[in-house]
């Protein structure tokens, strides 16, 4: 008896610890499988979701409506392993912060960038993080807004097929991928900063 209960609280406390180590953070870069395949590449990333957030609309879905939201990916990930602004460096090296009518082939208010931010900290984070980008092209317009954190909508039920679309269909993705030309342009605006 004294056994399970140094193991329940043992468990209890490994529990409330992992949950204290691990943020959340909800970004837009258009097609959300590429989001999600990208992010999920990054040391210290535990988990990414697609979804939707941005509008008013509750409960929006991919294959009617979900008109005045984002696709979007709910990163939960390890701040002692990756920062904030790290999350945030990477996140503009692969997304096309200069395109005010969608990401790469993706067009339309839904396929836009953006940052969600949840608090004031991060807030000035990502400022800083967009001024650099903006001294980095100081010709171009950055159009990618930063914008409050409001309700994210996961992708569920029946199209539950976009979580890990990447890894289930493996040549279906690499192909709209290529065709959609993201990595060409990301190699075009960000050289070997690329991730790809």
């Amino acid at each position: 008896m004294k056994n399970l209960l140094l193991f329940l609280i043992l468990t209890i406390t490994l529990s409330c610890v992992s949950n204290a180590v691990a943020d959340k953070t909800v970004l837009a870069g258009g097609c959300f499988w590429c989001m999600e395949s990208d992010f999920e590449k990054l040391e210290g990333v535990t988990d990414v979701i697609p979804g939707f957030t941005g509008g008013t609309l509750k409960n929006p879905i991919y294959n009617g409506n979900h008109e005045g939201h984002f696709e979007a990916v709910e990163i939960t990930y390890d701040p002692d392993k990756v920062s904030y602004k790290e999350l945030l460096d990477y996140f503009w090296v692969n997304i096309d912060p200069f395109d005010a009518k969608g990401q790469f082939c993706d067009k339309g208010p839904s396929y836009l960038s953006a940052i969600f931010v949840a608090n004031e900290m991060e807030k000035k984070i990502a400022e800083q993080s967009k001024r650099k980008v903006e001294e980095k092209f100081p010709d171009k317009k950055v159009v990618t807004p930063i914008l409050n954190a409001s309700t994210f909508y996961p992708i569920k039920g029946n199209e539950s097929y976009h979580q890990d679309f990447y890894k289930k269909s493996p040549f279906r993705y690499k192909a709209y991928r290529w065709n959609c030309g993201r990595d060409s342009r990301l190699r075009d605006i960000w050289g070997d900063k690329a991730t790809h």
